[in-house]
């Protein structure tokens, strides 16, 4: 049985109001659960999302990590809160992935991504990405010190997926998804602006084309392009959240608070399961649930 586990942020919610919440979804039986609700009021309430909500989901053994807006939070399988760390260049996170015992985190607001130590228990290095007007840069910097970029959220990066062909880095504005080998950064792939939750997938890329509201995967060669459309439940559907949950079938989240089940290879959305019929209510955080 295949079970997935969200994050959601609730847009224009206001101070005193639940404006976020972790669910699962029970894909063979169509059922989900609220686990967690989420209305801690110590953040920034301005603009439509701002700091409200929960964001990008990893795992490392028993631990579940979710980002916040400016946290790293940590919950035991059964989703009691265990840890929370934050950092002064932490702000707007969305996506973050787990290697080697490592945590990273995509931070908007800096145009960074921090790394967290996790048996440490410490943010310890950080990778500043900037436009020289030319190409794009990778500095590094603590994310422990005073001399670190400030917050201008030009590129406004929103995704993250490390392996061992080193770390892709996707956002708003980056052009593409971004490859970072360690010293330098690289194009790897063309991406329209606007695009969320890219990532690496077998010989091209997969992301949601928020501009287009379409989940889009890209092959190398172009011969086995395909799009979804993000499910219409609204007059402004928004596309967020995309993971792989078996072979080729991808799942897909959107606003008012939707799971779509996607297969690549036959064209078709094999189902679609509705968390919340509220508009501001929408998926951010998407991911196969590994625990019984």
């Amino acid at each position: 049985m295949t079970r997935l586990i969200t994050t959601s942020v609730v847009r224009g919610s206001e101070h005193g109001d639940s404006h976020g919440s972790v669910c699962l979804v029970d894909l063979a039986e169509q059922r989900t659960a609220q686990v967690l609700d989420w209305n801690t009021v110590d953040i920034d309430w301005r603009g439509r999302g701002g700091d409200r909500g929960l964001r990008g989901i990893a795992f490392y053994r028993q631990t579940v990590f979710i980002a916040a807006s400016t946290e790293l939070l940590a919950f035991d399988a059964k989703m009691r809160l265990t840890g929370r760390w934050s950092n002064p260049y932490l702000k707007h996170c969305h996506e973050i992935s787990v290697h080697r015992d490592q945590v990273f985190l995509a931070s908007a607001g800096y145009d960074s991504i921090l790394a967290f130590d996790i048996k440490k228990q410490s943010f310890h290095w950080a990778l500043h990405v900037e436009n020289d007007g030319y190409r794009l840069l990778g500095k590094q910097f603590d994310p422990g010190g005073d001399e670190g970029p400030l917050q201008l959220n030009k590129l406004h990066i929103n995704s993250i997926t490390t392996n061992e062909d080193g770390m892709y880095i996707g956002g708003l504005r980056t052009g593409g998804l971004l490859h970072f080998n360690g010293k330098s950064i690289n194009m790897s792939a063309s991406l329209p602006e606007g695009t969320h939750n890219a990532q690496p997938f077998e010989d091209g890329v997969l992301f949601n084309d928020t501009e287009a509201n379409v989940v889009r995967f890209a092959s190398q060669d172009y011969t086995r392009d395909c799009a979804f459309n993000v499910p219409v439940n609204s007059h402004s559907p928004f596309g967020r959240g995309l993971c792989i949950v078996k072979d080729r079938i991808v799942a897909a989240g959107s606003s008012p608070a939707t799971v779509a089940l996607h297969d690549l290879d036959s064209g078709e959305t094999a189902l679609t399961v509705t968390l919340s019929t509220d508009v501001r209510n929408t998926i951010h955080g998407l991911e196969v649930w590994p625990f019984s």
